[in-house]
């Protein structure tokens, strides 16, 4: 009895064990599970954190981008309604720069200088409004601050792209911006000096490949096509138009996509090539005219340069009935020149009949084309002689502009109307600029600031 007996108690006793290392195992379990679930979700709380960071700090980069555009159009205008125009948009733009900082997560006396600066521009601008609004004329202290104010957007603009680019290739997080005490954020955007404020705190109380579309693009629709010219076309002359456009040559097979009912009833292809290479095609069902035209490939080399590529792309554009086009602005990414062309008459440039041309810089292929504008506005204007002569056109321009070129032109407005202008091209404090003067009555009607890059020239 004693051994069954002993036996029994050996036995409970291992149960017991066994109870309690299960118990143990399953709480060991649950908190592994409770550590794996925690983990991802704070994994997950700082990736939408992250990501809510970049969102903040990219508006950030692009108002104040917006700010030093609109700060230099201050600077060249000479009428107090673009004047007061420009001076509207920085205070709104600075503003909404100084609504995104807030958002990120750095300590205030690290972005003190930034929030300053941008409170600064706003008021400042604000001050300066309110002035054009009651016809007063801007000071010549005025525009040293505006012109000390532009230098300064510069300089912040460049501390905030280099420190963009830290934070996409990795060398700052916004983990160790948020740090008590760290110094990063502060080296980046403290470069403005705080003497830079003392002068002005007594006056103190915005398809691949086809990317650029150049000034004036954005009044490219009309209600009317004026250029959309001819009868309706059916489909299989619609296809075969499209591949005219590559001489019928090298082509595989054409896959039709049916009508478009956009902007501009189209039929729609697809081509393959004997290569594999691909193109997208757009006809317009008036008239058959090419919309669009964009082929897929890859360019490793350049080997001709911009100007023997403008030459093809215009011998393109005669061959296929757009004559008189003289080239304006240009973007060149991986190989491929994006240039576009404004429509001439009687040495008038016709800013609403554009067309964009891509070109292959290893060569010369015309490996795109879009002619929406052009198809929305093209037609034979009826030209009246400018009220207004070169020379007192000149005269309602800023006295600190250097002119280098002057001609004329016809702009689109935002109204979905056209004025002819006097285009004068030239440069103010390291600035390039075009200034549009109103033929007819001598005001000003809009200002571009030219950027000249390795890459092309583009306008704001």
């Amino acid at each position: 009895m004693g051994k069954i007996k002993s036996k029994l108690i050996d036995w409970k006793n291992r149960l017991k064990d066994r109870h309690m290392l299960s118990i143990v195992v399953v709480l060991f379990s649950i908190i592994v599970i409770l550590a794996i679930v925690i983990y991802k979700k704070q994994t997950e709380y700082r990736q939408a954190s992250e990501n809510s960071y970049n969102m903040a700090f990219y508006e950030v980069v692009d108002y104040v981008q917006n700010v030093e555009v609109f700060l230099a159009k201050s600077l060249i205008t000479n009428s107090p309604e673009s004047s007061a125009e420009s001076l509207t948009n920085v205070w709104r733009e600075a503003n909404l720069a100084l609504g995104y900082l807030t958002q990120l997560p750095i300590n205030s006396h690290e972005i003190e200088n930034t929030s300053k600066f941008l409170n600064q521009v706003s008021e400042y601008s604000y001050s300066l409004y309110r002035k054009n609004l009651k016809d007063e004329e801007l000071t010549e202290e005025d525009m040293k601050n505006l012109k000390d104010l532009h230098q300064y957007s510069v300089e912040l603009e460049n501390t905030l792209n280099q420190l963009s680019a830290d934070i996409n290739d990795g060398r700052i997080s916004w983990g160790e911006l948020a740090e008590e005490g760290t110094v990063a954020f502060a080296q980046q955007v403290s470069n403005i000096s705080q003497d830079s404020f003392d002068n002005l705190e007594q006056n103190f109380h915005e398809f691949s490949g086809l990317i650029y579309d150049g000034a004036f693009s954005e009044h490219i629709t009309k209600a009317e096509k004026v250029g959309l010219t001819g009868d309706n076309i059916d489909e299989e002359t619609a296809k075969n138009k499209a591949t005219e456009l590559f001489n019928n040559q090298n082509i595989k097979e054409v896959t039709a996509y049916g009508k478009s009912e956009g902007d501009i009833t189209s039929f729609d292809f697809g081509i393959t090539f004997n290569d594999d290479t691909t193109a997208s095609v757009s006809i317009s069902e008036k008239g058959g005219h090419v919309i669009y035209m964009n082929r897929n490939r890859e360019v490793t080399a350049e080997v001709i340069s911009q100007e023997e590529a403008d030459q093809k792309a215009k011998e393109y554009l005669e061959q296929k009935g757009f004559g008189n086009m003289k080239e304006t602005y240009y973007l060149k990414q991986s190989g491929i020149v994006t240039i576009n062309y404004a429509y001439v008459q009687d040495d008038v440039i016709m800013y609403p009949d554009l067309i964009k041309v891509k070109v292959a810089l290893d060569n010369g292929e015309i490996l795109g084309i879009e002619t929406t504008g052009y198809l929305n506005s093209h037609t034979e204007r009826k030209l009246e002689a400018p009220k207004v002569t070169v020379e007192e056109a000149k005269e309602s321009l800023n006295k600190d502009l250097t002119i280098e070129s002057e001609e004329l032109a016809i702009i689109p407005t935002e109204w979905k109307t056209e004025v002819l202008c006097w285009e004068f091209e030239g440069n103010v404090e390291g600035l390039d600029f075009i200034v549009y003067v109103n033929a007819e009555t001598g005001k000003e009607e809009d200002i571009l600031i030219i950027t000249n890059t390795p890459n092309g020239t583009l306008t704001h």
